[in-house]
């Protein structure tokens, strides 16, 4: 017996108790930060406003939240049936995952005395959380009920809080744009869990697992404002002055370089020379994720077009061949190539990062190396070698991580509880909202179907 999708009851219960949940968490652990708080910021009458932190971090917090709400929620709606639900449960997770983010990263980052301080910095970082859940929903899309989604966010933005701990606190990475843990873990965590939920009669719903014209244009607003924004989604939090000076110039111009390569290999790779919408939509952002680990250090403009130009060019490679070997022979139904997108250039990103990093040295740097690599300030034993060395092995750690975390949340979602849409039903907005003329369509063809009926009869 198929499992019925009403949400009725699964929705609000998941909604109501979460929320309630975090607000009570919130009021026990969360309070704000020295910057924020009245009594701590006006202590002495001579503190400067000019000073605090939120007008050094609030533009780029706000470039970061309109990549997270506008930028990968339109670039979901390319699904010609499933607009509502890109938009839509893009919106619901998104809200859901940075209060989850704020606490549990709180929790391994920032306890003082007991309570989690918030602030414009703490929100930036959420949102980088927020993001890893958004990549990972891209591979379920159009194939998960929203109870789903939202568990799946419980889970992962645990997993994630857990490995940036790990790599930033204990193995002391640099991953300021986050190419290891936002776009590869989420990228693996999301690819291990859509492998568990296999469906082998996908091809029930193949028809409406498509765009249409004006759906892509809607896609390409996403892409779009992702790609304005992402010099500020790579330095929202390096290090003030140069560092993210340097960041946002290295991703402008790995962006530019990307986008070029985009366009050649998506016309290059068609047997009649023309553009795919698909690669122009997603590859040409992958020169941002391929960045996001080595922006703050001395790429140089010059290394970081060759970082971006390699990074279109395994993304377009990888939708036009790697994506269909992969559902066909590793059964991988990745509805957004996330895999094109995230994975394959967050890779590259960390290899660019651990080798840039090897190289560092303070004849290059300066003093700057300070700013970049804050143990160095910290120790005379600092070694470039084996700073590098650390930044393959938290390759290796948030591969692992995600593939593990993606694993059990696969099969935690495979619980058939969640009202999930058939097969038959998959990529299709009317099955969770109400949409738009559908109540008239289903009246009219009530019509014609009594019509033919009585046509019968008398004939």
């Amino acid at each position: 017996m198929a499992e019925s999708t009403n949400m009725r009851l699964r929705l609000p219960l998941i909604c109501i108790i979460l929320e309630v949940i975090l607000i009570i968490l919130f009021g026990v652990l969360v309070e704000y930060n020295d910057d924020t708080d009245a009594k701590k910021w006006n202590k002495n009458n001579s503190t400067d406003p000019a000073t605090n932190e939120f007008y050094y971090r609030y533009p780029s917090f706000q470039d970061v939240h309109v990549m997270i709400f506008v930028g990968f929620g339109f670039l979901m709606t390319f699904l010609q049936r499933y607009g509502f639900s890109s938009m839509g449960f893009n919106f619901l997770i998104a809200a859901f995952s940075l209060q989850w983010a704020t606490l549990m990263q709180g929790f391994f980052h920032g306890m003082h005395h007991g309570k989690i301080h918030v602030g414009v910095t703490s929100m930036i970082n959420a949102d980088f959380c927020t993001g890893a859940v958004l990549i990972s929903f891209g591979a379920v899309l159009g194939k998960t009920s929203p109870v789903q989604l939202l568990v799946m966010a419980v889970l992962e933005v645990t997993l994630f809080a857990v490995n940036e701990y790990i790599l930033l606190s204990i193995l002391g990475a640099n991953d300021a744009g986050g190419s290891m843990t936002i776009h590869t873990f989420g990228a693996y965590f999301g690819l291990m869990v859509t492998r568990i939920l296999h469906r082998p009669n996908l091809d029930k719903s193949k028809h409406k697992n498509s765009s249409v014209y004006h759906s892509d244009l809607f896609a390409m607003i996403g892409t779009i404002f992702l790609w304005m924004f992402w010099p500020s989604f790579n330095s929202a939090i390096t290090q003030y002055g140069d560092p993210q000076h340097r960041t946002a110039a290295n991703t402008y111009y790995s962006l530019a370089a990307c986008t070029l390569a985009t366009f050649g290999f998506s016309s290059l790779v068609n047997p009649e020379g023309k553009l795919d919408m698909v690669h122009i939509q997603n590859a040409a952002l992958a020169g941002g994720v391929a960045v996001g680990t080595a922006g703050e250090m001395m790429l140089t403009p010059f290394g970081s077009m060759i970082v971006g130009f390699l990074a279109g060019t395994i993304s377009v490679l990888g939708y036009k061949y790697l994506t269909p070997f992969m559902e066909s022979k590793l059964k991988i139904q990745d509805t957004c190539g996330i895999h094109n997108l995230h994975g394959m250039p967050g890779i590259l990103g960390a290899i660019v990062g651990a080798v840039t990093a090897a190289l560092a040295s303070r004849d290059v740097y300066g003093n700057g190396l300070d700013n970049v690599f804050l143990e160095a300030a910290e120790t005379s034993h600092w070694s470039a070698h084996t700073k590098g060395g650390f930044q393959a092995i938290s390759l290796a750690v948030t591969l692992g991580i995600a593939l593990l975390g993606g694993l059990i949340t696969g099969f935690f979602l495979k619980l058939p509880i969640y009202g999930t849409p058939p097969d038959t039903q998959c990529f299709e907005d009317a099955v969770y909202w109400e949409v738009p003329g559908e109540e008239e369509d289903h009246h009219e063809l009530n019509e014609v179907s009594t019509r033919n009926e009585l046509e019968k009869l008398n004939s």
